[in-house]
């Protein structure tokens, strides 16, 4: 059973007897799996936890990141992961170094609370739409 009340001058609130305790695992559709697996092993630097022929586990700070062939043959969308790193510029730099695509360059997205949003989207070797994003503190 759910039941939302919105607080005055706030955002909604859902109170729900379901416990959820945080995101597991995410999924990324992926044609190769050796390729994909280099990429974000050896490139973006996550751990690799497992890997055979049609899937790969890698660990993103305890979540774990599957890469996977699609069952079905028809195109499978990735949903955006944003990758949070403390120097967006220095890892923009790395990644150019290393051939990633970008398709923006760092760039503030928002402020709030005392940070300014920053953000800068690259593609994986599958053509993923993936993000790194930095919170800096405004001066």
């Amino acid at each position: 059973m759910v039941h939302t009340t919105i607080p005055r001058g706030g955002f909604p609130l859902t109170l729900s007897t379901v416990n959820i305790q945080g995101i597991a695992q995410l999924s990324i559709p992926v044609r190769d799996i050796a390729r994909a697996s280099l990429f974000y092993n050896k490139t973006l630097g996550l751990p690799l936890l497992f890997s055979q022929s049609n899937m790969a586990l890698l660990d993103c700070h305890g979540i774990r990141l599957l890469l996977g062939i699609p069952e079905k043959p028809e195109d499978h969308p990735s949903s955006v992961v944003y990758f949070k790193v403390a120097d967006i510029e220095g890892t923009y730099r790395s990644l150019l170094a290393d051939e990633v695509e970008f398709t923006s360059k760092p760039h503030k997205i928002a402020e709030f609370n005392g940070f300014a949003v920053w953000m800068a989207f690259f593609k994986d070797p599958d053509d993923n739409v993936h993000a790194l994003t930095s919170e800096v503190p405004i001066a």
